[in-house]
């Protein structure tokens, strides 16, 4: 699971939610890609949770990132975080 915090530049959210519904299809299209979810926060509305679960973590990190596609994704969003957003990927805990 990709997780990352996306600190959107305030007065910039109705943008940033346009382009990213754009930007949805590009990675949704992706090898190895499984879901993908955008939530924002209610005490910070210009920040952004987002969840995208790939098979592996290298489907994320040399496919998509590696990928044409990603220039097209970093072009449509990119310049509305600030600063820009630390991204980690997650497991799941077996109990």
């Amino acid at each position: 699971m990709e997780h990352a915090v996306l600190p959107v530049i305030p007065g910039r959210e109705e943008e940033f939610e346009a382009a990213f519904a754009k930007a949805r299809s590009i990675i949704s299209s992706m090898p190895g890609f499984v879901s993908l979810g955008l939530r924002r926060s209610l005490e910070s509305p210009n920040l952004y949770l987002l969840l995208v679960e790939w098979e592996s973590v290298e489907a994320h990190t040399e496919g998509f990132r590696g990928s044409p596609q990603y220039d097209e994704w970093r072009a449509l969003l990119h310049e509305f975080y600030e600063p820009f957003p630390v991204v980690e990927h997650y497991v799941d805990v077996a109990f």
